[in-house]
């Protein structure tokens, strides 16, 4: 799809988040790139089902279907299956980078952290939907280093039950750090502090 639809986008397929992922969802994108998704199996929702903003605020809702033979049920634990907590925090974080790319952010996604997180309950292998609802308190891009942020509070349910919730999660949008090269080494292929290549 052209870059300018993506930006008017509201609501997003299975098949539109795994092209995000390989990079191909846009055929137009700005120099800088466009935020990209994790692929599977880090991907950890199925479809978008809204996506909306005001101002600087907005929201953004995720559902993931649940999978009797997902990966981390095979291993998470192998007598005792029950998908990651740090999944669905994870998710939160991947809900607010797309929110910023559907803001018009540029560059490559990182999670920046969070306040607090409370668990109380769980997802079992026969749950059925799992459902990500993300409202946003804050977009903004930084003029001077092109920087763009994303802060928002999320919320998780399985079939209907609230079992987490994220405060203030934050997230990050930096141009010049993608590294594309994998595995060639390259400047951007060892980590340490992030620094955008409007400020080095």
């Amino acid at each position: 799809m052209k870059y300018a639809a993506f930006l008017e986008k509201k609501e997003f397929s299975k098949t539109e988040l795994l092209a995000s992922a390989w990079g191909t969802l846009v055929e137009d994108p700005p120099v800088e790139g466009v935020p990209t998704l994790p692929a599977p199996p880090m991907l950890m929702f199925d479809r978008i089902t809204e996506v909306s903003h005001a101002g600087s605020q907005g929201r953004i809702v995720a559902e993931q279907d649940v999978n009797l033979d997902a990966w981390f049920f095979q291993c998470h634990f192998r007598s005792d299956p029950v998908q990651p907590g740090c999944l669905g925090v994870d998710a939160i974080w991947q809900l607010l980078g797309f929110y910023a790319a559907v803001r018009g952010a540029k560059g490559a996604g990182r999670a920046l952290g969070s306040k607090e997180i409370e668990f109380s309950g769980q997802i079992r292998p026969h749950n059925k939907v799992v459902r990500y609802v993300v409202n946003v308190r804050r977009f903004s891009t930084l003029a001077e280093s092109g920087v763009s942020i994303a802060i928002g509070s999320g919320e998780v349910l399985v079939d209907g039950e609230s079992i987490y919730a994220v405060k203030d999660a934050k997230v990050g949008i930096f141009t010049g750090i993608r590294y594309e090269t994998y595995p060639h080494p390259t400047k951007n292929s060892q980590g340490g502090i992030i620094r955008s290549e409007a400020n080095p």
